[in-house]
């Protein structure tokens, strides 16, 4: 009876201590999006964060949730400051969420060296897919909006000479490259995980 007792006191510390490491997750998440580089290959206006990797971390401590929250705090606060009138967050959410939901789930089911490699493996392939999908649908259309279609694929084709359509861009930019990313992520993830873990799990055994 004591231990049932002692159980279930533990429980709400224990969620507490999760909500409270998903919104400092979420708040680095923030901050790690305007830290913004250049995508290689790329027109100067196609721009790389890192603002996935807390997103990423949190899935792998506390499940899919966690991650799809960080993400989602994250692209709220963005709107604040928004320029393309929330489209790019949404398109933003959607790829970061594939990601850290696809890694995490599968992260779950056992927790392994082996099985955290292939859940980031995965979790990159299907951000990569997504990515495309987001970017010939929703990102490159508002893209048009500020300059004409063939000069939007002229501008990748500077960089990449056999890019000619709409469709190229995504299958030889855009998936490459958010494959690439997730693959970065993921390794800056392996790294700093365990390290993390005594910080991210509080006092729970």
């Amino acid at each position: 009876m004591k231990k049932t007792v002692t159980i279930q006191k533990k429980a709400p510390v224990k969620n507490v201590h999760m909500l409270t490491m998903t919104a400092v997750l979420s708040a680095i998440s923030f901050v790690l999006a305007f830290l913004e580089f250049p995508v290689p290959l790329s027109p100067s206006f196609a721009r790389m964060d890192l603002s996935d990797l807390p997103a990423l971390i949190g899935a792998f401590a506390y499940g899919p949730v966690s991650g799809i929250l960080i993400e989602l705090v994250k692209n709220v606060l963005q709107l604040l400051t928004s320029s393309t009138g929330g489209i790019g967050e949404l398109a933003n959410f959607i790829m970061g969420s594939s990601f850290v939901v696809t890694a995490g789930t599968i992260y779950r089911f056992r927790k392994t060296k082996k099985i955290a490699i292939i859940a980031c493996f995965s979790g990159s392939v299907v951000m990569g897919i997504t990515a495309a999908i987001v970017n010939y649908f929703i990102l490159l259309p508002v893209f048009e909006t500020f300059m004409p279609l063939d000069q939007l694929i002229a501008s990748f084709g500077a960089f990449i000479p056999f890019i000619k359509t709409k469709l190229d861009v995504v299958l030889f930019n855009t998936f490459p490259f958010n494959l690439l990313k997730g693959m970065g992520i993921s390794i800056v993830t392996m790294l700093l995980y365990k390290r993390l873990t005594p910080v991210l799990k509080g006092s729970q055994k």
